[in-house]
């Protein structure tokens, strides 16, 4: 079931996934393509891409290959210069009905992968969970008023990296950790920036996105009572979300997301994880699958 409003960018070609990995060491590239094929079929609305630290050759080939088969947009998933300009350089954005590719992710720390876009035209997803600091080093931002004025500021840079741009043709990526370790009120955190992000005039129009599953990992598939545990806490976490403005994922397209009303138990589990610290945050979701 798709959610109006939200935009799948499907996970699975991702050499952190185990699967997909041996498929790289492999060099499987039609066992690639396949997930590119099913993932289309089941509803992405583009394809993510992530090679790993593998040759920037590999990921050129990988996406010829994918866009020989299916004809939609990819995303191009690297921080590395030389991986990402081969990536765009291979896109033909004629296959993907001249839509453009995606580059995730830009941050302050590489600003250089602006520079790829006199190659080829892509839309940016801005990494905002770090900044620089008063001394000009790179840190971790640690507040919700942190990734805000982060994304001010890559909001600004971009706009002035690329031609014209607008808001409606940026992303943002707050960042989203495991609830089940959330000692640090990480959730709480996330929750915050997107308001702040959602208020800002200055960034009215910017779309945000987040790597769902990471919400959800290390966590059982399954309740006590044999019910799932993965989908119905990030269905929830959308539900919470979205009206924030978040409106893009990186996600499974074999989960079932859906809005929730406020009285299931996925939904008063992330809610009284708002209201609390520590490692009570960690014993809430441990009461919910229990």
């Amino acid at each position: 079931m798709s959610i109006p409003g939200l935009t799948i960018i499907g996970e699975s070609i991702n050499d952190s996934v185990p699967s997909t990995h041996t498929l790289f060491e492999e060099n499987n590239i039609d066992g690639i393509v396949d997930l590119a094929r099913v993932q289309a079929e089941k509803g992405a609305a583009c394809i993510d891409v992530n090679v790993g630290s593998r040759s920037p050759g590999f990921m050129a080939e990988v996406v010829k290959k994918i866009q020989e088969r299916i004809s939609l947009p990819l995303s191009i998933d690297t921080p590395d210069l030389e991986i990402a300009a081969a990536g765009l350089e291979a896109y033909d954005a004629e296959r993907a009905g001249n839509q453009k590719p995606i580059l995730n992710s830009i941050s302050e720390s590489r600003l250089e992968l602006f520079d790829l876009y006199a190659t080829q035209p892509f839309i940016p997803i801005l990494l905002v969970t770090e900044g620089l600091d008063n001394s000009g080093e790179m840190i971790m931002n640690t507040t919700a008023g942190q990734i805000h004025a982060t994304a001010k500021s890559m909001v600004g840079i971009a706009r002035k990296r690329i031609e014209r741009i607008t808001n409606d043709k940026i992303t943002l990526d707050p960042g989203i950790m495991p609830i089940g370790s959330d000692s640090k009120g990480d959730f709480k955190r996330l929750m915050e920036a997107m308001a702040l992000i959602h208020q800002d005039n200055d960034l009215a129009g910017v779309n945000m996105s987040v790597g769902l599953s990471n919400f959800t990992a290390m966590l059982p598939s399954k309740r006590g009572d044999g019910s799932p545990v993965k989908s119905p806490l990030e269905s929830a976490f959308l539900t919470m979300a979205m009206p924030l403005g978040l409106n893009t994922i990186i996600g499974s397209v074999n989960r079932k997301y859906s809005l929730l009303t406020d009285d299931d138990a996925a939904m008063q589990c992330l809610r009284d994880a708002l209201k609390l610290e520590g490692v009570d945050i960690i014993t809430r979701v441990m009461m919910y699958f229990s």
